[in-house]
């Protein structure tokens, strides 16, 4: 419970928590079709232009059967009987072919803009929840696993893709086109008519129940795309991969994915085929629609019956057939639209959820701070984890201490004593539950974060780096950084002329987090990027203390180069590194016990004085071996 970054559980493959989540159904957001029509707003005038297309081509592709009736009746078997007209053929043929061509055209640039807003929309989207995802407190990021997070900005993102892409000019071209058809219908025959819908309602109640079945699906098949890439996301890095080589688990790692590839596939199968009967029931219904109406059309021409004309059978027919495919499509969009909901759900539950840390409304910029720049105060801090139980101890209780400017204060203590969780709290990485950190002589709670960030360098003990070039990696303390300003801070690290003894000096590439590099090189390029940033305070976690003596001692040398003259915190795992601190505060069991020079402490007896001994213990059991 120490520290920020804690393992907080074991690789236990689909968890209970994850298997309650795909259990459940998608979480409710209220208003949620109004907050995806919101998504559109920006596209407006492209819309009502698709609008118009569409409804243009819908209005288009119905009038060639009502010439097909004009063809036969007029032209070719004339109703009064007299010889075909072959002029009136000639421009009937001519005005199909023209409304083709038209209609092709329509589609075409139907497509084009559909396509862009729903792509640019699905891009808005990503990029929305990409901020609000960086807005998000460390703390969420410490709960939640990686892969969970880049599959709801990827796969939940990328699967509502198509709806927004198509959904609404599919349900206007659609809509228009079956009530155009429906019209020509009414205008060829009532009758006929009446006999072609009489299943529809019936079809269209059904169909909200496969849509219902479908959603729940959907809402499985992403939590477990989530779980797929949360296991990518950790067996496949650099640190998944050696850690999986190093006790030989490959195999157990392999059979793990491919435990949740089959439930993958199982639901993708269960997807693909939820509602195929139901379309294969539709599908039958209205191709068997015209053998009925030739069926009726006997009755109606043997009978008593106003009479019915070849060409008015055949364009009906016509007609008909063309109300198969957009009836098809409004059905299979209405249950895309149910499907997609779960996916919308679940992306804006990621994008409701506000950060346990947000600037006040008036926060004030550390400049305006009332106190010194570089002084830092803990009054009587205590902080729990949100994750922790009920039942657990406080990881600090009670915690006081002033760091003045320049001043280097050092925290000691064992293992899980609560001494990162006072690093982190100190630039408001974490609140307090109880208690105030004063940053500059105000309460951090009033301060705007990135200006405290802004005036904080932190070095941690695990370096992260971008596989990107030596160069890139430097600027990204301060992008505008030239070229002098970059080898001035590595020549201060002690890092240049090992950077200039490579073949691409700075522009090597360092490889996915820096693991081309010794721990050694790593540390002193992250205490360059610090220096390149050039901040008052600076927080040092265990900096050196994955480091042999020898890297030690040369990381040690630019650390102290960065810390002169700057309100310096420090956590040490060997007491070496923290001796010439101003004040050293000991820490165990979330509380401070003793505080002091290296001398004071020692001549003290307390917990200091025990560390000392051990670790003067084991330097010697390690010089005798």
């Amino acid at each position: 419970m120490g520290g920020p970054g804690g393992f907080r559980g074991g690789f236990r493959g689909i968890d209970e928590d994850t298997q309650r989540q795909r259990n459940a159904s998608a979480p409710r957001i209220p208003d949620l079709g109004r907050r995806v029509a919101a998504l559109f707003r920006p596209y407006r005038r492209r819309l009502v232009a698709t609008a118009i297309l569409v409804v243009v081509g819908a209005a288009v592709g119905v009038i060639p059967p009502l010439l097909v009736q004009r063809i036969f009746d007029d032209a070719l078997f004339p109703v009064d009987g007299s010889s075909p007209q072959l002029g009136l053929l000639g421009v009937l043929v001519l005005s199909m072919i023209g409304l083709f061509v038209l209609g092709a055209a329509l589609g075409i640039a139907q497509t084009w803009l559909t396509s862009t807003v729903g792509n640019r929309v699905t891009g808005d989207l990503r990029v929305r929840m990409f901020a609000h995802l960086q807005a998000m407190d460390l703390g969420f990021f410490t709960r939640t696993k990686t892969g969970v997070i880049q599959s709801r900005l990827q796969n939940d993102v990328g699967g509502v893709s198509g709806v927004l892409t198509n959904t609404v000019t599919s349900i206007l071209g659609n809509t228009v086109t079956v009530i155009s058809a429906l019209v020509a219908m009414l205008l060829i025959d009532v009758r006929l008519t009446l006999i072609a819908v009489v299943m529809m309602p019936v079809l269209i109640l059904v169909q909200r129940r496969v849509g219902q079945v479908r959603a729940r699906i959907a809402g499985q098949t992403q939590e477990s795309l989530s779980e797929l890439s949360a296991i990518t996301q950790e067996t496949l890095s650099v640190s998944g991969i050696l850690l999986s080589k190093s006790f030989n688990r490959q195999r157990a790692e392999s059979d793990r994915y491919a435990a949740e590839n089959r439930t993958q596939i199982g639901l993708q199968v269960r997807q693909a085929m939820s509602g195929q009967g139901f379309f294969a029931v539709v599908q039958i219904i209205m191709s068997s629609v015209p053998a009925v109406i030739y069926l009726v059309a006997g009755f109606f021409i043997t009978g008593d019956a106003v009479p019915i004309t070849a060409g008015a059978v055949v364009a009906f027919t016509t007609v008909q057939a063309r109300l198969l495919m957009p009836l098809m499509g409004l059905m299979r969009v209405a249950l895309d639209v149910q499907t997609s909901r779960a996916l919308f759900a679940r992306i804006f539950e990621y994008l409701d959820l506000r950060p346990a840390i947000a600037d006040v409304a008036d926060a004030l910029d550390v400049a305006d701070a009332p106190g010194p720049l570089g002084r830092i105060e803990f009054r009587d801090v205590s902080f729990r984890y949100p994750d922790a139980g009920p039942d657990s101890p406080a990881t600090l209780d009670g915690v006081s201490f002033v760091a003045e400017p320049g001043q280097h204060v050092a925290f000691v203590g064992p293992s899980g004593a609560g001494k990162t969780t006072i690093l982190y709290l100190a630039p408001r990485l974490y609140e307090p539950t109880e208690g105030s950190v004063l940053f500059a002589g105000a309460d951090v709670r009033s301060l705007s974060q990135a200006s405290i960030i802004d005036r904080i360098g932190i070095v941690s003990q695990e370096t992260y780096l971008f596989h990107a070039s030596i160069r890139d990696n430097l600027r990204y303390a301060r992008p505008g950084a030239t070229d002098a300003d970059i080898e001035a801070a590595c020549v201060a690290a002690n890092i240049h002329h090992v950077i200039a003894g490579f073949e691409d000096g700075y522009d090597t590439i360092v490889g996915e987090r820096g693991y081309r590099l010794s721990g050694g090189e790593k540390q002193r390029i992250a205490i360059a990027r610090v220096l390149l940033k050039d901040p008052p305070v600076l927080l040092l976690d265990e900096a050196t203390s994955a480091l042999d003596t020898v890297s030690e001692r040369v990381v040690q040398e630019a650390i102290d180069e960065a810390a002169r003259g700057r309100t310096t915190l420090s956590i040490a795992h060997r007491l070496s590194t923290v001796i010439a601190a101003d004040v050293i505060h000991v820490v165990d069991a979330g509380r401070i016990v003793e505080s002091g020079t290296h001398t004071e402490l020692l001549a003290a007896g307390g917990l200091y004085a025990e560390l000392a001994a051990q670790q003067v213990a084991a330097a010697r059991i390690d010089g005798a071996g």
